[in-house]
């Protein structure tokens, strides 16, 4: 079955960085768009980045675009989101998640376009 697990997060401080990984399995990743998500404390899950299944097409929010990059490696099953410039307002759980249409030529920052998601990883930033 589809298993996705994040890693990477930690407690950092403001202006630093950190890279998440999400290693994936149970499905041909490499036809598959992927997604990062996030939820802060008493917010709702919000969209951070997506790349298409080839990762050369991909999407940012505002609020991370310029701050952050994702990108992929089919070959280890693995998608990373690097953030750079961290600031307290990225406090959240990171989710990654998976398309559940394969090939799409473009990434979707709809959270009901994924189909299945990792448990998270927590990232806070913290002075």
């Amino acid at each position: 079955q589809v298993q996705l697990v994040e890693s990477g997060g930690d407690l950092v401080q403001p202006g630093g960085s950190l890279r998440l990984f999400c290693a994936a399995s149970g499905f041909t990743f490499s036809r598959y768009a992927m997604g990062w998500f996030r939820q802060a404390p008493g917010k709702e899950r919000e969209f951070v980045a997506a790349l298409s299944w080839t990762g050369g097409r991909t999407l940012y929010s505002n609020s991370v675009k310029g701050r952050f990059t994702v990108s992929r490696d089919n070959a280890k099953n693995t998608v990373y989101l690097q953030m750079n410039s961290l600031k307290s307002e990225d406090t959240a759980v990171y989710f990654c998640a998976k398309d559940r249409i394969s090939d799409r030529s473009a990434p979707s920052t709809a959270s009901g376009q994924y189909d299945s998601w990792g448990p998270g990883t927590q990232v806070v930033v913290s002075s």
